[in-house]
């Protein structure tokens, strides 16, 4: 459902910007700061494209650290001393435990440690008493669809496509929902469908669905397993600029923005984890698995050579496929951000 990006444009186009920085970043300290990170960022990266997974995990999660240092100084949101960060904001506990069950706790609101600000740039949340296991972070990033952890229940995006909706005289927005998990397509029950998007608040507010037989969801099934679902939501109070009244595609694309978060150029509904009130941003969480990674490689450099080995691990072609798609796709998603927080 997503491809891989350009990155090498990505950097084009944040270099482009650091002669004209955006938003706050265009003055003093702020602006000194935001040329300084994107560079140190863009050769880290890079760095980390030419070693093996043995490293590359740290120079991943620095480049990304310091693009966040870029982003909170462009970012209309914070003012004043906000931007400035100093710590990591972020933990990993639980090392003894077996991969996926890494936990990952951040500072409380209101600090200054990377994560809690990029977070609030971002809306989204932060955590700090129940720690959230590696393995349902893994599970937020698109790239990881195919490649789970274990065999447990997943909770993954839902993907879905602007180019689905439908363009009919009504004032809904309809739009397909993607990679509805197989054991949900299986069950076939409108009760199966319900409780599994109570993760994903948003989804669940829908008006109607498409329907077979005795009002069961009409899902399209793929060959591999899962399938997608037609659904429609209501639109907005005072929406409705069209014909008759009715809503526009513009009204409803942007309708459809707002309920879902982008990545890779596609829209994606993100499950909300545990206690939080939304779903963390996607930067956010690759943000949080590089983190656990890059402190296993750095503090645990024997536990993590067992589990990049592909002659032992079943781990190993995962993590391995990640910190690809790190290199490939958080250059463009750093820039998309930058676009986010300053616009």
């Amino acid at each position: 459902m997503h491809s891989d990006l350009d990155a090498d444009e990505a950097w084009e186009r944040l270099r482009a910007s650091r002669s004209n920085p955006p938003a706050r970043a265009n003055t003093g300290s702020r602006r000194k700061t935001y040329a300084a990170a994107l560079e140190q960022a863009q050769q880290l990266f890079h760095a980390a494209a030419v070693v093996g997974p043995a490293t590359s995990p740290v120079l991943a999660f620095y480049g990304l650290s310091q693009a966040g240092r870029a982003i909170t100084a462009a970012a209309w949101s914070l003012k004043g001393e906000d931007w400035n960060l100093d710590t990591h904001g972020i933990k990993t506990t639980g090392f003894h435990l077996p991969f996926p069950d890494i936990e990952i706790r951040t500072d409380p609101p209101g600090t200054h440690g990377s994560f809690v600000k990029v977070s609030e740039a971002l809306d989204s949340p932060v955590w700090e008493k129940d720690p959230l296991r590696l393995e349902d972070v893994w599970d937020l990033l698109p790239t990881n669809l195919h490649y789970p952890l274990t065999t447990r229940d997943r909770l993954t995006p839902l993907y879905t496509d602007e180019g689905s909706i439908d363009a009919g005289d009504h004032s809904l927005l309809s739009a397909f929902v993607c990679n509805i998990p197989d054991r949900v397509v299986k069950a076939g029950t409108r009760e199966a469908l319900a409780d599994f998007l109570t993760a994903y608040p948003v989804v669940a507010q829908h008006e109607s669905y498409s329907t077979v037989g005795p009002a069961l969801p009409n899902y399209v099934r793929y060959d591999h397993g899962g399938g997608q679902l037609s659904m429609n939501w209501l639109m907005p109070d005072g929406v409705g600029t069209g014909f008759d009244g009715m809503a526009t595609m513009a009204e409803r694309q942007a309708h459809l923005r707002a309920m879902t978060r982008r990545y890779a150029g596609g829209r994606y509904f993100l499950p909300v984890l545990g206690s939080m009130k939304r779903e963390l941003h996607p930067l956010m969480a690759w943000w949080a698995v590089l983190y656990a990674l890059s402190m296993l490689s750095r503090y645990q450099p024997a536990v993590w050579g067992t589990l990049i080995n592909v002659d032992s691990n079943q781990f190993a072609v995962p993590i391995e496929r990640l910190l690809e798609r790190a290199i490939n796709h958080l250059p463009v998603l750093i820039a998309d951000t930058i676009t986010e927080v300053t616009t």
